[in-house]
């Protein structure tokens, strides 16, 4: 898969495998992770993914960062779970793994691409070609009432 370089010592990598314990660490850093969850299911999660980015430590190989998009393949895409490890926060490895998800998309023609920013994350996405969807509010299914 593509690698991007971010600066001499961070990767980015487009993966159909990682260690599921690095990933699970990566989704308990972005506050997503319930402890009943199992480590094992992130292979599936992986490779159900339209596109899976990891941010790599060059010292270490060890994962730093992640994002994904789940897609039809054909026309929409949703970027989600992007999070990097704090103390490798703002020095533009988020930008790099958004970037490398979305050429992706690109070039196999899916142009529709959304997400759903945490509160007062916007600012972040804006100058990566991001703009709020006026008018669109999003939704998420907990039962029936």
């Amino acid at each position: 898969m593509g690698m991007i370089a971010v600066g001499d010592e961070i990767v980015v990598q487009l993966v159909r495998s990682w260690d599921n314990n690095e990933i699970a660490d990566l989704y308990r850093a972005g506050g997503w992770w319930k402890e009943e969850y199992d480590p094992a299911a992130i292979s599936s999660l992986i490779q159900g993914s339209f596109s899976f980015a990891v941010a790599v430590d060059k010292k270490t190989g060890k994962a730093i960062g992640m994002g994904r998009v789940i897609s039809d393949s054909v026309s929409d895409g949703y970027i989600q779970d992007l999070v990097v490890l704090p103390d490798y926060r703002k020095s533009g490895i988020g930008r790099e793994m958004v970037s490398a998800l979305v050429e992706r998309c690109v070039q196999s023609g899916i142009t529709w691409i959304a997400l759903i920013a945490e509160p007062d994350t916007e600012k972040f996405y804006l100058p990566l070609g991001f703009l709020p969807m006026r008018g669109h509010v999003p939704l998420i299914f907990r039962g029936e009432g």
